[in-house]
């Protein structure tokens, strides 16, 4: 999956099934591990296509496997108003735009709302404090209104790996972790993310 290249057609073509997948919610998913929360960051060997360079934030990392989101694969920014129209929840109303990410290979037809954790519903999964997913289509009439999270994105797919996968690409030096920093996660170049995280990595260590 090429995800910086996504058609914008098949994004749109997306959008109704919006936050309607298979991740685990707040309720059922299992207990956190010590990665969720964490940036996890390619190495520069990294063979697959798909995540040369990416940046992800690990959403829920435990025993049954991990997931998390791509955050630095841009595919457009889009009115608010616009969406929902296109979901058949129109709201002439709305203002603003959201910017939609491709958030990794799997399931590209799910989408969800990484944001800060100022915003919550019932719903909304606590990620480590300071981040949250949020799958309810409401946010976005929310946000349309000034009532959403002060920062978000929207994505479209994710990163799974199965239970132990992840762990074991980490022993392999496949993969990096560092802190997640909100500035990172929504606000810096997404050119120059990976660099930036890289090297963030490093002068922890």
């Amino acid at each position: 999956m090429q995800c910086r290249q996504l058609p914008r057609l098949l994004a749109l073509a997306l959008l109704p099934a919006l936050l309607m997948g298979a991740i685990p919610t707040q309720d059922d998913a299992s207990e956190p591990g010590p990665l969720t929360g964490q940036l996890l960051i390619a190495a520069p060997e990294m063979r697959d296509p798909r995540f040369v360079h990416a940046v992800i934030v690990i959403v829920r990392q435990g025993k049954e496997g991990a997931f998390g989101i791509v955050i630095n694969r841009p595919v457009e920014d889009r009115p608010v108003a616009a969406l929902l129209k296109e979901m058949g929840q129109a709201d002439v109303d709305a203002q603003g735009q959201i910017r939609i990410f491709a958030g990794g290979p799997v399931e590209p037809s799910v989408g969800f709302v990484l944001h800060s954790a100022d915003y919550r519903r019932r719903e909304t999964m606590a990620i480590d404090g300071r981040l949250a997913m949020t799958r309810n289509p409401d946010i976005l009439h929310d946000i349309g209104h000034g009532a959403g999270p002060a920062k978000k994105l929207l994505a479209f797919g994710y990163a799974g790996w199965g239970p132990g996968q992840l762990e074991a690409e980490l022993a392999e030096h496949d993969w990096f972790t560092a802190p997640e920093e909100p500035k990172l996660v929504f606000d810096d170049d997404r050119a120059t993310l990976w660099t930036e995280a890289l090297a963030r990595r490093t002068r922890e260590l």
